[in-house]
């Protein structure tokens, strides 16, 4: 996020750093960097030693899963998957701590840039994809209900005065609301075809976004809180558009057409849903809610993915 959260400030953030990480740690400075969880960078005499990031409840995890997740993560890093970027757990317990409502953890401080070749990853989600699932990993469910038209219907019914993109965002979801409830039935018809016995371990969003080369050239996936056993598919589906040569360099079975689809449509339709409730209640003029205001643009209106 561009901008940093009114709770916790960055004392309390510092103060949670030191106590449950590192007591060398002397600064924190907020990084404006992302979207959806808020991060700073924790600092020793000046320089950057942890990466820190504060993850809130969302349609897309909970709090629990959010400790899962990350526990996952640890232990596939640990058990040779060295390029995920793992947590440092906060005690023998937790790898999280709870702080303003959320999840506070903390990883290596890596620098490096993002990769210029976003199929260079192929290789890497192919081993995550093989790996033995770790116990603590969530399994996916489907994030979208039958209920979500009707929602969207009820809640645009009334005019959005909490801030100055309200209104058009109404008008955007309003006029969309057929084609929600298309995308919505065709999303459920496709998850109720899964096969939970072909599921494997998934990073859930490994595009170049969350993809770091090092200054030593070694390519690493960042951001583990979307770490779920799923069908593999939910890795696929935002890679293979995106870099046709990932398709030749994934080592793993052909992909299912139309759980590509479905992937598709789970994240577009769990977009529209956010993105409505964000424009619905309070909001401003900010970086964050303009970027939100073209998420929603992009997801109504891109091209329906094709299924078999």
């Amino acid at each position: 996020m561009q901008h940093p959260p009114v709770e916790p400030s960055d004392a309390v953030v510092l103060d949670a750093v030191r106590r449950h990480w590192s007591p060398a740690v002397d600064a924190v400075r907020y990084l404006p960097v992302g979207f959806g969880a808020h991060h700073w960078a924790a600092l020793e005499q000046g320089r950057e030693r942890l990466f820190v990031t504060l993850d809130l409840d969302s349609p897309r995890h909970t709090l629990a899963s959010l400790e899962g997740a990350y526990r996952a993560g640890v232990a596939l890093a640990g058990g040779g998957l060295e390029f995920l970027v793992a947590p440092v757990p906060a005690s023998p317990d937790e790898v999280t701590v709870a702080v303003a409502g959320g999840r506070l953890s903390v990883t290596p401080w890596v620098s490096g840039t993002r990769p210029e070749d976003g199929s260079a990853v192929a290789p890497l989600v192919a081993r995550l994809h093989a790996a033995p699932p770790p116990p603590d990993l969530p399994v996916w469910a489907p994030l979208v209900g039958p209920d979500l038209p009707d929602r969207l219907r009820d809640l645009t019914a009334a005019p959005w005065r909490g801030g100055p993109h309200g209104e058009t965002a109404r008008v955007l979801v309003g006029e969309a609301l057929v084609a929600v409830a298309r995308w919505t039935a065709d999303y459920l018809s496709l998850a109720a075809r899964t096969d939970p016995t072909t599921w494997v371990p998934t990073h859930g969003e490994p595009g170049v976004h969350n993809q770091l080369m090092t200054t030593d050239g070694r390519l690493l996936l960042v951001d583990l809180e979307s770490l779920k056993l799923a069908p593999r598919e939910r890795d696929l589906a935002p890679l293979l558009p995106l870099e046709a040569s990932f398709r030749t360099a994934y080592d793993g079975p052909p992909p299912d057409a139309d759980l590509l689809a479905m992937f598709d449509l789970e994240w577009r339709l769990d977009e529209i849903g956010q993105y409505a409730a964000w424009f619905a209640g309070p909001h401003g003029d900010s970086p964050d809610d303009r970027t939100a205001l073209g998420g929603l643009r992009e997801e109504l209106s891109r091209p329906d993915r094709p299924t078999r």
